[in-house]
């Protein structure tokens, strides 16, 4: 009975806290070749290994849920295909890909670099080489009317909100992909604030539930 109680008191307490408004929504990505499908190894032209490459990405879906902005940066990829004199990891294609969770395949639903290009309306990437080594920055707004093959981003919401997006960056070696990244939502600071009251009333409903009253004699 005193567990009942006590489950009780928590959830009243849990159910009585501030719930934020959410003005938009934080997704990231961790671009590795170990993400690909068939995970990749980097080599030159020559078959001489080259450094691994990778990527970070952050995202933003706006409150009315019009516009996907992000950046990303990548590095040991080249962008201009003058960063290195070997053409293995110069840039082909990027894409976003969905549904798929991590470890399968997705068709491509947007693509803002090489082919498909659907950032078109307007067209909205900025693309900023490393002004010294191998890599770069990009940053762009998937914006409501686009899509590739007759998809747009209002149908694609939902696969992002479940994490059944990936972002996919090809090269001349990897025609598949070298770096992929999931594209998982980013808790708001409100909601770990919210956690931790939570938890606290735990543990304070815990304390009092277990206190032995005083007795005289």
């Amino acid at each position: 009975m005193k567990a009942l109680a006590l489950f009780a008191t928590v959830g009243t307490t849990l159910l009585g806290l501030p719930v934020a408004a959410q003005s938009q929504t934080t997704f990231s990505a961790n671009l590795t070749n170990g993400q690909e499908t068939t995970p990749v190894n980097p080599t030159t032209l020559g078959g001489s290994p080259r450094p691994a490459s990778f990527g970070t990405a952050t995202f933003t879906l706006n409150s009315a849920m019009t516009e996907l902005s992000f950046t990303a940066t990548i590095f040991n990829i080249d962008v201009t295909g003058t960063q290195t004199a070997d053409i293995n990891d110069n840039l082909t294609n990027a894409h976003i890909h969905a549904p798929a969770p991590p470890g399968t395949n997705g068709g491509v639903v947007w693509g803002f670099f090489g082919a498909p290009d659907n950032d078109n309306n307007p067209d909205n990437l900025v693309v900023t080489p490393f002004a010294s080594g191998v890599g770069g920055t990009f940053s762009s707004i998937w914006n409501l009317p686009e899509g590739n093959s007759g998809t747009t981003l209002t149908a694609q919401i939902p696969n992002i909100l479940a994490g059944l997006a990936y972002i996919n960056f090809h090269t001349v070696q990897f025609a598949g992909g070298e770096i992929r990244g999931q594209i998982l939502p980013v808790p708001e600071p409100s909601t770990w604030a919210m956690m931790l009251l939570g938890f606290g009333a735990v543990g304070a409903a815990m304390r009092r539930a277990t206190r032995r009253p005083l007795t005289t004699s």
